[in-house]
């Protein structure tokens, strides 16, 4: 496929080295002149152009731009009949996007993370799911939503991330000051609880980890009587209601 992609940010980035290598023609715009410089120069089917020129080389064109920046930088291009517009951008939806490329057609929208760069990522998505698909299923896990208002709930959901990296941080600092190897602590609760979830749905682990007086039972009460689940359900109704 000929495939252009505007912006070269952290996530846009990523994208790029998940797409290279895989036959595709790509393009990509010279707004992060050293992330496409270097893309450029670690994958041969990868170039660097200006955003009009991106756009006319391409036949999918993927946006890494920020929401409050696209209107200004899609309104200065010229887009035509027939191209496929996939944006990664939280901030506008499906339908805002499809108003801005015409009469190019924003056919999805889709939420990577940092790890499509090597491929194992979960990818949420809405709209196409055949084209989404066939660029990164083959390496990724995708999830489709049904509409906007999913979409909105998966964004808000996803923020789980961030508070459950800073627990396995906070916890190998503590395992680290009792070991002698502190990286080796670190690797080994991030390897736990990776390869825990990764198979089994949640109520599940937790019912194999809810052995009475356990290390793990007593370690989660303790968080739950002390307000760990109706804080993090009111943080997640923060970000839904924007609060």
């Amino acid at each position: 496929m000929r495939i252009g992609v505007l912006g070269t940010g952290t996530i846009a980035t990523a994208v790029v080295h998940g797409l290279a290598g895989d036959g595709h023609a790509i393009t990509v715009s010279e707004r992060n002149a050293a992330n496409a410089q270097a893309l450029a120069a670690a994958y041969p089917d990868v170039s660097v152009a200006a955003n009009q020129e991106v756009v006319n080389q391409s036949d999918i064109i993927i946006l890494g731009l920020m929401a409050e920046q696209a209107v200004e930088i899609l309104g200065a291009l010229t887009f035509r009949d027939g191209q496929q517009v996939i944006t990664l951008m939280a901030g506008a939806t499906l339908e805002e996007v499809d108003s801005m490329v015409a009469p190019a057609r924003a056919v999805a929208i889709m939420m990577p993370f940092p790890s499509i760069a090597q491929g194992g990522s979960a990818i949420m998505m809405q709209g196409d799911t055949d084209l989404i698909a066939a660029l990164f299923g083959a390496r990724n896990r995708i999830f489709a939503v049904r509409d906007a208002a999913e979409m909105s709930a998966y964004l808000c959901a996803q923020a789980v991330l961030s508070p459950v990296t800073r627990m396995v941080h906070d916890a190998a600092g503590w395992l680290g000051e009792r070991v002698s190897e502190p990286e080796q602590g670190e690797a080994f609760l991030r390897a736990l609880v990776s390869s825990s979830l990764a198979n089994t749905d949640c109520a599940s682990l937790i019912a194999a980890l809810n052995t009475p007086g356990g290390y793990n039972q007593r370690l989660r009460l303790h968080m739950e009587d002390t307000g760990m689940g109706e804080s993090l359900r009111t943080g997640l109704d923060h970000l839904e209601t924007g609060a």
